[in-house]
């Protein structure tokens, strides 16, 4: 019943950027987790933020930080994922992710998410 809507993603220069969206239907929790994630060809997911919804708490990885930056539509429910300055090896399919957890925080573990999107693939060339 939870459903992960993403758009966004496309082939860009180095330097360029793109702004991600990720909606979460079907979720009746006020507070629950998202993180984008991503994953190159042969390449184990990596994670690259995660938004704490409900409560506005965020988490980059280092590879987002200072370059990607997370925002949220509340009245929309849309979380977005703008990445600047992309680079070649930012090259990957981009995943958003939820899942209800009790940890107090949202975890850059992928294995801890529930839920997942299509993927949308993000291509950076030189």
């Amino acid at each position: 019943q939870v459903q992960m809507v993403e758009s966004g993603g496309d082939s860009v220069q180095a330097g360029g950027s793109l702004r991600l969206s990720c909606a979460a239907s079907g979720y009746t929790y006020n507070t629950y987790c998202m993180g984008w994630f991503r994953q190159a060809p042969g390449k184990e997911r990596e994670a690259v933020a995660s938004f704490y919804i409900g409560v506005g708490a965020t988490a980059y990885a280092d590879l987002a930080k200072g370059r990607f930056a997370m925002s949220r539509d509340t009245a929309k429910k849309i979380l977005y994922l703008q990445m600047n300055s992309l680079q070649p090896e930012d090259t990957a399919m981009y995943y958003c992710a939820a899942a209800l957890l009790r940890m107090g925080y949202c975890p850059l573990t992928a294995r801890s998410y529930d839920y997942w999107g299509q993927g949308t693939q993000v291509t950076v060339s030189s």
